[in-house]
This record gives structure tokens, sequence and C-alpha cells, in this order.
């Protein structure tokens, strides 16, 4: 909530942060989907396979938004709670509008 213009609402019953007038960005997955604690995020064309690679782990493509690129980061294991502020920014700016990315 403390990048630029964003909300958080539910989308598919799970919280998710959106762009105002704009894209989803990341969401937050439960285990109501049938799959384990984690976060689903946008992420830069060849980032997810790259992460998945690096640190299967860690990170796996997931379903649904798992084809358009987006990551998954598990959240029942340890995690990295700054790696993770970085990824999400990452994501936001990988749905901005290219009018409205920041350097």
């Amino acid at each position: 909530m403390e990048l630029p213009s964003v909300e958080e609402r539910l989308s598919h019953g799970a919280p998710t942060f959106f762009h105002l007038k704009g894209k989803s960005f990341v969401m937050y997955v439960g285990e109501h989907h049938g799959e384990r604690l984690a976060v689903w995020m946008a992420a830069a064309p060849g980032a997810q396979e790259a992460l998945v690679q690096h640190e299967p782990d860690r990170f796996f493509r997931p379903p649904y938004v798992g084809g358009r690129g987006w990551v998954g980061v598990f959240l029942d294991r340890e995690v990295d709670w700054e790696d993770l502020a970085e990824l999400v920014k990452e994501a936001y700016k990988t749905t901005q509008s290219p009018s409205k990315r920041r350097a």
C-alpha cells in the first residue's frame, strides 16, 4: 500500500493489489485455492523462468496466471521480507502502462 495509486480488493476471493484504474500486480493465495500459502505476482518477461529454475523451492509457476509470466513465491517457509518487498515493487512496475513507468 506504500506504492502510489494502489488499492487492495478481493479478486476470486483473495486479497489482491491493483493500480487504481489498472491491472492487478500481486495476489495473496491462501489454502482455499488448494495451494500452499503464497503470493502470486506479475514478473518481467523471462523472470519467472529464471527465478523458478534458480530457486524451485522458493519460486513456482502459479496456475491461471503463470501462463502470463506471473511468478509464485512460497510463504510457508523462511521468507526474506526485504527481497519479497523488492519483488512486489518490480511487479508493480511491470504492470504499469509504459507511459507511467518510473525508472
